[in-house]
């Protein structure tokens, strides 16, 4: 997926009220750009790290920017990582488009934002030969430990109820699956339990549902972010 137009250099001076993020620009001038991601950014939000933003086209809107990448030094060595959460579901319906999409390989139809469960919206709704496959997308940008993505880096609640949703879905007799994008290199992908016991315990059970679980990581330069390799997911980091 490439950006609609250059990204424009920056370095954080803030991240505040979540959705927040005071910038100063190459050029010397700040800006106020929107942070797309509810997270903690556990390891992103340093004051001084380079990050990039796009522009808006929209006059309309309130903030003409928005932070799209920061370069985080992460163990294993520094890279760009993506922070906007409202990139991987566009990533994934790229990825089954291209048919670059392993898990999905048979599936020759696809919708997005279809109702299901206790007044949620799966992401997609992926349909094969077999029948519909519910499809729930989660961005991952955390990395504690070299190599390993993991996710939540917080409280994900809201995620925790989707995970027993489609936990529901296998048990009534239906196909699901979560789909987690990490927005930078890694070479495995695990459940951050330590940090949310709740999440990781809803996962397990909808893992043992039979709720299909994959991981892929992302190329990620200053022109584009593409869905790359699927690697391994490994046990959580419950009680680390």
């Amino acid at each position: 997926m490439r950006f609609s137009g250059p990204l424009t250099e920056g370095r954080l001076l803030r991240r505040y009220k979540r959705f927040l993020a005071d910038i100063e620009l190459a050029d010397g001038r700040l800006v106020t750009a929107h942070c797309a991601n509810p997270g903690a950014m556990l390891g992103l939000v340093e004051p001084g790290r380079p990050v990039l933003l796009s522009a808006s086209t929209n006059p309309a809107r309130k903030l003409a920017w928005s932070w799209e990448l920061v370069e985080a030094d992460l163990p294993g060595g520094p890279q760009w990582v993506g922070i906007n959460t409202a990139r991987p579901n566009a990533l994934v319906a790229e990825a089954f488009r291209d048919g670059r999409l392993a898990p999905l390989a048979g599936a020759t139809s696809w919708r997005a934002e279809v109702a299901y469960g206790n007044a949620s919206r799966v992401d997609f709704l992926a349909g094969d030969a077999a029948g519909p496959i519910h499809v729930e997308v989660k961005n991952c940008h955390l990395m504690r430990r070299p190599g390993l993505a993991e996710f939540p880096d917080c409280v994900a609640a809201r995620s925790a109820r989707h995970m027993d949703e489609l936990a529901e879905v296998v048990r009534q007799g239906g196909r699901a699956l979560v789909i987690w994008v990490v927005q930078m290199r890694a070479e495995r992908f695990s459940v951050a339990g330590d940090l949310d016991p709740g999440f990781d315990a809803a996962f397990r059970r909808a893992r043992a549902a039979g709720v299909a679980a994959h991981a892929f990581t992302c190329r990620v330069d200053r022109t584009e972010v593409t869905i790359g390799e699927e690697i391994p997911i490994v046990a959580s980091l419950r009680g680390a």
